[in-house]
């Protein structure tokens, strides 16, 4: 049975400061490795972003679209998926967002002014999904790991860029909470050991049909070192 594979968490340089990859090639990587799709969560404008503070947030919407926009259309020209998200920060703390577009940014200038839970609880109320993305990661930039299951849909239990001893307790984690269990690998570069992501037996329509997928069980986790 043939399998689709999505990536659920990428970063372009477009957007995210510390990624080292075009949309375009991002999008080419992706498909030479067999891929389906991929999801561009790059760091919103709390998280490594090169979008600048001090513009108007209309302009800051614009600018941090452009790289889901130019992975999107790159991906148009070879039959490949490109769905939209970001990844939300707290002090070191990130979540994947998913289910809501740029006209919802645009709508909501207020959102940094946000605490984190009344931030998850928006995105809920207005049909987002939440992933905890590699929640027991331990880094210079991280003063402390913050755990938040009342809050979130999904955790990412394998997360290319962790150790095993990190994706274990994720793991473990979502066990203990009974969440959902997804895998992205956090790609910054095409100079990853490991890729990881979410495998289904159905291309996705849309990113709605995606959370459906994972809400439904559709999907499994699955990694590759390469």
């Amino acid at each position: 049975m043939h399998l689709y594979r999505y990536d659920i968490h990428t970063h372009t340089s477009e957007v995210s400061k510390c990624a080292a990859i075009s949309p375009e090639e991002l999008v080419r990587f992706y498909k030479n490795m067999g891929f389906a799709g991929i999801c561009i969560t790059d760091h919103f404008f709390n998280g490594n972003t090169t979008v600048p503070g001090d513009l108007p947030w209309n302009v800051r919407v614009e600018l941090f679209c452009r790289g889901f926009e130019k992975a999107r259309a790159e991906g148009e020209k070879m039959d490949f998926d490109v769905f939209f998200g970001w990844e939300y920060s707290y002090r070191g703390t990130d979540f994947l967002t998913f289910g809501l577009d740029k006209e919802w940014l645009l709508n909501h200038p207020d959102l940094l002014s946000l605490n984190v839970n009344d931030y998850c609880d928006l995105v809920h109320s207005e049909g987002g999904f939440i992933v905890q993305a590699h929640p027991f990661r331990e880094a210079d930039y991280i003063s402390m790991i913050r755990l938040l299951p009342r809050k979130v849909d999904a955790v990412e239990i394998i997360n290319g860029g962790n150790n095993d001893f990190e994706n274990r307790c994720a793991d473990k984690y979502a066990d203990m909470y009974n969440l959902i269990k997804v895998a992205g690998s956090d790609t910054h570069s095409d100079k990853v050991k490991k890729l990881a992501g979410i495998q289904l037996n159905r291309r996705l329509k849309d990113i709605n049909d995606m959370i459906s997928a994972i809400k439904n069980g559709e999907t499994r986790t699955f990694s590759i070192t390469l």
